[in-house]
């Protein structure tokens, strides 16, 4: 198997006017098959490692059916269709791509053709919807890959998760003075939280950074913030560097100034 020349790749794109064309790669390899040789076109899905045979001693050499079920089981049916809006491979390869370099916006390279009036929506996408939007985000980068909303929540908690038991370690390693402060407020849909954070010095230098967004479930009395503090504390694995009793009597006197 060896990958095509350049005078020779760009001699035969010249016949690769399919719009299928540019869900692979316009490098094809050449590969010998049975005796049999054939172009190599490799999905450039993420994560699909499937090629398609175009055998070159065949009378259906240019057709790209199986290019089509392919892209239909691997990118989806509402991606199909919309290639096929595209007049040619050159179109979605370089006529899209190009004006998104140039005017980094995605619209001049669309022309309206309904009329009636634009509306928008900003709710937030639904399953099938998503799909349309990938669709969209793809068009002349069919190679990009796309999160869903599912895994950057999940990967967001990841962090979180991660950056939390870092920020315990270190508080619970450090021997010097902490300071921290507290926010209370209700929300718009009267939902009581407050917010806690730390001050303190690290090496020579000042840190702050918040620890936690905790809703209270009752009201925003000085024992209960207290309480709801001491568990903060306890799950950082502090309370015992400051007490509970030193806790709710700092709270409660930060409580009253602002009173």
């Amino acid at each position: 198997m060896y990958k095509l020349t350049l005078v020779t790749t760009e001699r035969l794109m010249k016949e690769w006017n399919s719009p299928i064309y540019a869900f692979f790669d316009p490098t094809p390899a050449i590969e010998i098959i049975h005796g049999h040789r054939a172009h190599a076109f490799k999905c450039m899905a993420k994560g699909c490692k499937v090629q398609i045979h175009q055998f070159l001693d065949k009378k259906d050499a240019r057709s790209t059916s199986n290019m089509q079920k392919h892209v239909k089981s691997c990118w989806g049916d509402e991606v199909l269709q919309a290639c096929d809006d595209a007049n040619n491979a050159e179109e979605v390869q370089t006529k899209i791509v190009t004006s998104i370099l140039q005017s980094r916006s995605i619209t001049a390279s669309f022309e309206r053709k309904r009329k009636g009036k634009v509306t928008y929506s900003h709710r937030q996408h639904t399953h099938t919807e998503m799909k349309g939007f990938q669709c969209l985000m793809k068009t002349g980068r069919p190679e990009y890959y796309i999160p869903s909303p599912q895994m950057i929540s999940r990967d967001v908690k990841l962090v979180f998760a991660q950056m939390r038991k870092r920020i315990a370690k270190m508080l619970g390693e450090y021997e010097g003075k902490m300071n921290f402060t507290t926010d209370a407020w209700t929300s718009e849909n009267h939902r009581p939280f407050v917010a806690f954070s730390v001050h303190l010095e690290h090496e020579g230098v000042p840190l702050s950074f918040p620890l936690d967004i905790i809703e209270v479930t009752s009201s925003h009395t000085g024992e209960q913030l207290a309480i709801v503090f001491a568990d903060m504390l306890k799950e950082f694995g502090i309370l015992e560097k400051v007490g509970y009793e030193t806790v709710k009597q700092n709270l409660h006197t930060d409580l009253t100034n602002r009173c």
